[in-house]
């Protein structure tokens, strides 16, 4: 019997120079996330322009994606990310001198923000396919886990580091600082080597039958289709708390800038653990039972998140918010990945990053909405009520993914 290592992702060098790159990468990227909300909260006073920037970002996913993971399967995926990454350089750099010029409107920021979305719509699908060609299947979960802990210790480290720093030298070092961190990704990518694989396929197939054989391929398989509603119910209803952790950090919790990086960091916090729990643990048994009551649990913290007044509360529930999202994320990211045939991962990860990431487009801007006649904290109350009734129904109606 083949002993279990922790960290085998890491012994692939390729896997070695990606993951330290992104560790670098992602915590200008989540300086940017912090600078970004406190920006657009200065610049307006108004959380449905927060819902606003959060759904213009990502709308992209929603629109373009689908056409990104037709390009994972058919380009190098390392060439892909190389492009993607230079491209999300400049436009942080751009933002970075509208700031520190002063020029900044909140319009600047919602274009930035989709231009920054429709690059990632092509990212991240070839980021999420490119793990098998660097550590192969065996080790797929370990390195979705250590890169999702990567995301998480970047997300503890990043907004904290940005609410200090807003307060001595003002937002726009946060895209600057977010702009240069874009060249450790690139650096990596370029110092990767491989035998071959890493080209891409020619295929006779017109882009559109390849597009129509990925979603028929999707809807045939039960599975598929279950994994990928259950991440969707959690994006549409979940996700949206990050983009009003402002609004909780200046008029709730009264902590400022600086808080806000605290609160930011305790869900990163969060995730982190759940994703080295994870990591540490391999290939374990009961992976649907784990992903069912992940899903419960960030539910029920995001409810009582949402009515709390006490910081030290709020922190502990957003620690398990970010533990139940992480949980539920990585898991359905292996068990999809383990499924689907090489040739069509590309396609499979495009439609579940098109829900884990583009349906949080329409519930950002329908939280937003809400939160402008009801209030920040009953809107995100009632959001969290339908995302656990949603996880409780897709669960009850489809009870196989608990056998997996």
């Amino acid at each position: 019997m083949k002993s279990f290592r922790p960290f085998s992702a890491l012994t692939y060098r390729n896997f070695r120079l990606f993951w330290f790159g992104q560790i670098i990468s992602l915590t200008g990227t989540w300086m940017h996330s912090a600078g970004q909300g406190w920006l657009v909260l200065k610049l307006t006073d108004s959380p449905f322009y927060l819902g606003l920037v959060g759904s213009v970002s990502s709308m992209p996913i929603l629109l373009f994606t689908l056409a990104g993971g037709v390009a994972a399967d058919r380009l190098s995926k390392r060439k892909i990310l190389l492009t993607t990454q230079m491209m999300l350089m400049i436009f942080a750099f751009i933002l970075a001198v509208l700031v520190s010029t002063e020029i900044v409107t909140v319009w600047y920021v919602l274009v930035i923000g989709f231009l920054i979305g429709t690059v990632n719509a092509f990212d991240i699908p070839a980021r999420q396919s490119f793990f098998i060609e660097m550590v192969g299947k065996e080790n797929l979960l370990n390195a979705i886990a250590l890169n999702s802990a990567a995301f998480n210790g970047a997300r503890i480290i990043g907004p904290a580091i940005a609410g200090i720093l807003i307060g001595y030298f003002g937002v726009a070092v946060c895209f600057y600082i977010n702009s240069l961190s874009f060249l450790a990704a690139i650096i990596a990518l370029v110092r990767m080597k491989f035998n071959g694989s890493d080209v891409g396929k020619s295929s006779e197939v017109s882009v559109k039958e390849e597009f129509k054989e990925g979603l028929k391929y999707i809807f045939s398989e039960p599975k598929i289709y279950t994994l990928i509603i259950l991440v969707g119910i959690i994006s549409f209803f979940g996700f949206p708390y990050i983009t009003f952790l402002p609004v909780y950090a200046r008029d709730i919790l009264k902590t400022g800038a600086a808080g806000l990086g605290i609160l930011m960091s305790f869900a990163g916090a969060g995730a982190f653990t759940g994703a080295i729990s994870i990591a540490i643990r391999g290939d374990f048994a009961k992976k649907g039972i784990f992903l069912a009551a992940s899903g419960i649990i960030f539910s029920l913290a995001l409810l009582i998140f949402s009515l709390s007044t006490n910081a030290y509360l709020s922190y502990a529930m957003l620690f398990l918010i970010g533990w139940g999202a992480i949980s539920q994320v990585a898991l359905a990211n292996s068990l999809l990945q383990l499924t689907v045939p090489h040739e069509l991962r590309g396609r499979v990860m495009s439609s579940f990053t098109l829900v884990f990431l583009g349906m949080a487009t329409i519930g950002n801007f329908a939280v937003g909405s809400l939160a402008a006649y009801v209030e920040t904290p009953m809107a995100l109350g009632i959001s969290a009520k339908f995302c656990l009734l949603g996880t409780i129904l897709l669960l009850w109606k489809k009870p196989e993914i608990l056998k997996r």
